[in-house]
């Protein structure tokens, strides 16, 4: 048996945050839908955040209650505060993520609040999840510029390796460190992601990379030799946030799937189908930018028969 490695598709959320046209909620559903039947097992499908801020969430209650209907995969969303919490744990969804970020400047300029008062929310969230009927909520802790920032440059890592541990402290059941920007290197994140791992315990860590330098493959896989088994990708490269200057695009689903399929871990991900999701996903979304080597160069010829050989 190969060992698994969870690939999130984020493209939903990340990916269409600061795309000009606004994807409909049925389109949305589709690429839901696509990504499930080519094995994606996780999808962030929306966020939970002020429509006045970003307006392509508008409809984010109808396409979580949608995503939830198709069955099939674990459907989540972002949240920033504890109003989008509420919002999310009203809708039912078994996951519900939420982001700080390591960077003060950062964290002002995206949710108005210093990273320790976000720290604070996030416990408010837990108690407002324990209190919460139903079937147990999960709640996922992300940690935005982790690697640096475009606004106020370096980050220590001391500083994100305290936040991770006080957010597994205060009940999270995840924790995604998120190079927001593009700023990580391989030795970097081999470095850092050790030391978070060390104070997760037993709680899983997950990355979340852009792909801004070139840089995001090469950070998957040292990632990769620090113990991390979780990924943040999305369709195409999409993404960026609005709130980060020079955020571009996240490291691009259909390659890191294929990547980690070549290093021989097993994503339960059909890539071909990605690629014809992708060319969908291109029509609905005219003049944005979208990246990926396996959607220019296609599949080697030799793919298919490796992962025959190694079933």
């Amino acid at each position: 048996m190969r060992e698994r490695v969870h690939v999130r598709e984020v493209g939903l959320r990340d990916g269409i945050q600061i795309v000009k046209t606004m994807l409909s909620t049925a389109r949305k559903l589709a690429w839901c839908k696509a990504s499930a039947t080519a094995g994606i097992r996780d999808i962030e499908v929306t966020s939970f955040v002020p429509a006045k801020v970003v307006p392509q969430f508008t409809d984010a209650e109808e396409v979580a209650r949608g995503a939830l209907a198709l069955g099939g995969f674990t459907a989540s969303a972002l949240v920033p505060n504890l109003k989008g919490a509420e919002r999310a744990f009203a809708i039912g969804l078994p996951l519900v993520n939420y982001v700080l970020s390591a960077s003060e400047a950062h964290n002002l300029a995206n949710v108005r609040r210093t990273t320790d008062e976000s720290i604070a929310d996030f416990s408010r969230i837990v108690a407002a999840r324990d209190a919460h009927p139903g079937p147990r909520i999960a709640l996922g802790a992300g940690i935005a510029t982790a690697f640096g920032c475009t606004i106020s440059g370096a980050v220590a890592e001391a500083r994100v390796v305290a936040i991770a541990e006080q957010l597994a402290a205060a009940g999270a059941d995840e924790i995604i460190i998120a190079d927001t920007v593009g700023y990580a290197d391989p030795r970097q994140v081999g470095r850092l992601m050790g030391k978070v791992i060390a104070v997760a315990g037993r709680l899983p860590v997950g990355c979340h990379f852009h792909d801004t330098r070139g840089l995001g493959l090469a950070n998957v896989v040292a990632a990769l030799d620090a113990g991390v088994r979780r990924f943040d990708a999305s369709l195409a490269g999409l993404g960026g946030c609005p709130f980060a200057p020079g955020a571009t695009g996240n490291i691009n689903t259909e390659d890191t799937v294929y990547m980690l399929e070549q290093l021989g871990f097993d994503t339960g991900v059909d890539v071909e189908a990605l690629v014809a999701l992708r060319r969908d996903v291109e029509n609905w979304l005219p003049g944005e930018r979208f990246s990926g080597a396996i959607a220019r160069a296609g599949l080697p010829k030799t793919y298919r028969a490796r992962l025959d050989a190694a079933a």
